[in-house]
């Protein structure tokens, strides 16, 4: 399967939309262990979920986790350059990000958090649209 680069970014954007509002409480943020590396199924093993596997190309590799009300998008990629290609893209759509070497993890900030605790990483936020001094994607119009 051919993955595009738009379809990459609408991929996250719906992912970072559909978790938005979804979490729970944090965990341990103060104990960040080293970033965790490896494939997808590696990587959710640490984080202790069960992926269900969205999208399986040479480029990239995405699945679904959810333990409770934890939502997160956690996805691999196969270069450095593709993986930041995506977050700078996908992080015009809001959400909140947990980076490591050739993956993310995609969700509300309270799970990306208490994900930190379990996979490392650097957390990254992205745009914010909630229509404050700023305006955004949900705010009104003037004309």
């Amino acid at each position: 399967m051919r993955v595009t680069r738009p379809m990459l970014a609408l991929t996250g954007a719906v992912a970072a939309l559909a978790l938005a509002g979804c979490g729970t409480g944090g965990g341990d943020e103060d104990q960040v262990p080293p970033t965790a590396t490896g494939s997808l199924e590696r990587l959710a093993a640490e984080a202790k979920c069960e992926p269900d596997m969205q999208t399986d190309a040479d480029t990239i590799r995405q699945a679904l986790c959810q333990k409770g009300d934890e939502k997160y998008v956690l996805a691999t990629f196969a270069t450095d350059r593709g993986q930041r290609e995506w977050i700078n893209t996908a992080k015009d759509y809001g959400g909140h990000y947990l980076v490591g070497r050739k993956w993310v993890a995609v969700g509300h900030e309270d799970v990306v958090a208490g994900l930190r605790g379990r996979l490392g990483g650097t957390l990254e936020q992205g745009t914010d649209h909630s229509g404050g001094e700023h305006g955004g994607a949900h705010a009104a119009h003037e004309g």
